[in-house]
């Protein structure tokens, strides 16, 4: 008897000790199931749920309540700086990556879906890369590589890759948590300058990224501002725009200097006789500058979605201001300027001839912001002013109308406006 009793009494245990077992391994598989949970935008079924609908109270920033670490006193921000080819990115971003610790910058990421699909680009196929765009720019800023590593080519093995543009740019990619031994028998075009660093190990790079509290990304590969609404608009995301914008005769001038083989018509057509306006390099010029200007007419009309995350800036304001204007950005951002990327401003902003280059960060930068006078045939300035009037007239950049006007430095082209940023 006392036997049989001793049976059901073990057994009752182990159903004890198998329940428990149970909703321990049911818990660990809700947590791994909410880490693997795919991204949800404002069109997806996560937001037609009631009981979801219901759970985000009225007086809390549903922001708040999916990024869950995420509060007023410890915000995390996703910056993205969107400009064009030759505006000064390079230089603008480094105000960024120079920040610290605490900052996780990418600079153009994006290259390498343009790269990849550069079929789908030459046929006019905006809409589908425009998507690929935004997809991989959500994923980079919630530290998902795996949105980038499958543009990548050739194709990381095992999420290690020799191949990613411009490495070198990003100060997080060559950390030393990232830094994974050095292999002699690898070549990397974009290593790592302060360190000697192997392949870059994605694995390793995603760690890096959620261990910092703000994410910035450069690109010049995002057209329009309205393309970015549902990235903005991304609940676990707290993302700030800054769109940066410089004098169209300036970017051709820079252009036909970094870019001098795909631009070698353009000195043919000022030296040889009129600039045809149907061709397709002189319409696809025209399109960019009219993007641009459209981007920044609804930035600043201050649409509900991008009240308080939008901002504009003109390369030359931060030429001659470095200082004012970078401070001014962090203040948009509400991010701390820190006393890293003050004195890397100061440092690199009055430099010698022996720190320039086409993709030179190191700029005297005043300086800088003329050089192209110099450069342009007065010719090509006026197409210039044709083809992009409209949108030089909405940044305050003034027409010439001969070529002592253009070559005389002490006549500004700049216009005083003061363009800020918008507030919630």
């Amino acid at each position: 008897m006392k036997t049989k009793y001793a049976i059901v009494f073990i057994f009752i245990v182990a159903l004890v000790i198998i329940e428990k077992e149970s909703n321990i391994l049911s818990r660990v598989s809700d947590k791994l199931t909410q880490r693997q949970t795919p991204l949800q935008t404002s069109s997806s079924p996560m937001y037609e749920n009631e009981t979801t609908q219901n759970a985000l109270a009225d007086d809390q920033d549903p922001r708040e309540r999916a990024m869950g670490n995420y509060n007023a006193s410890d915000p995390h921000k996703h910056i993205l700086l969107m400009a064009t080819t030759r505006s000064g990115s390079s230089f603008v971003g480094e105000f960024f990556n120079q920040h610290g610790g605490n900052m996780f910058y990418m600079f153009e990421p994006l290259w390498h879906i343009e790269r990849k699909l550069a079929d789908a680009a030459e046929s006019g196929n905006v809409t589908g890369l425009t998507e690929m765009y935004r997809d991989v720019l959500q994923g980079l800023f919630l530290c998902d590589f795996g949105s980038l590593e499958r543009y990548i080519s050739p194709a990381p093995q095992d999420h290690v890759t020799a191949a990613l543009f411009r490495r070198e740019s990003s100060s997080s990619l060559c950390e030393k948590s990232v830094c994974t031994p050095f292999v002699k028998d690898i070549f990397e075009r974009y290593h790592c300058r302060t360190r000697r660093c192997g392949p870059l190990n994605l694995t390793l790079a995603a760690e890096s990224c959620l261990s910092k509290k703000h994410h910035a990304i450069k690109t010049v590969r995002v057209r329009q501002l309205e393309t970015l609404r549902p990235l903005v608009e991304d609940p676990r995301l707290d993302v700030m725009v800054i769109q940066l914008v410089r004098d169209p005769r300036a970017v051709l001038a820079s252009r036909m200097v970094a870019f001098s083989a795909q631009y070698q018509t353009w000195n043919s057509w000022a030296q040889e006789g009129d600039v045809p306006e149907d061709v397709e390099q002189v319409k696809r010029f025209k399109g960019t500058c009219d993007q641009i200007r459209m981007s920044a007419e609804l930035g600043l009309g201050l649409p509900s979605w991008l009240k308080g995350r939008y901002m504009l800036v003109r390369y030359e304001d931060i030429a001659h201001f470095p200082m004012q204007k970078a401070e001014e950005m962090y203040k948009f951002t509400g991010i701390p300027f820190s006393p890293q990327a003050k004195n890397w401003i100061l440092k690199n902003t009055q430099t010698t001839r022996g720190a320039s280059g086409v993709y030179s960060t190191q700029k005297n930068s005043s300086e800088q912001a003329e050089k192209w006078r110099y450069r342009i045939p007065f010719k090509l300035a006026l197409v210039v002013q044709k083809l992009c009037g409209p949108a030089m007239k909405m940044f305050g950049y003034k027409f010439v109308d001969s070529e002592t006007a253009l070559l005389n430095r002490s006549l500004s082209l700049l216009e005083e406006r003061r363009f800020g940023f918008s507030q919630d």
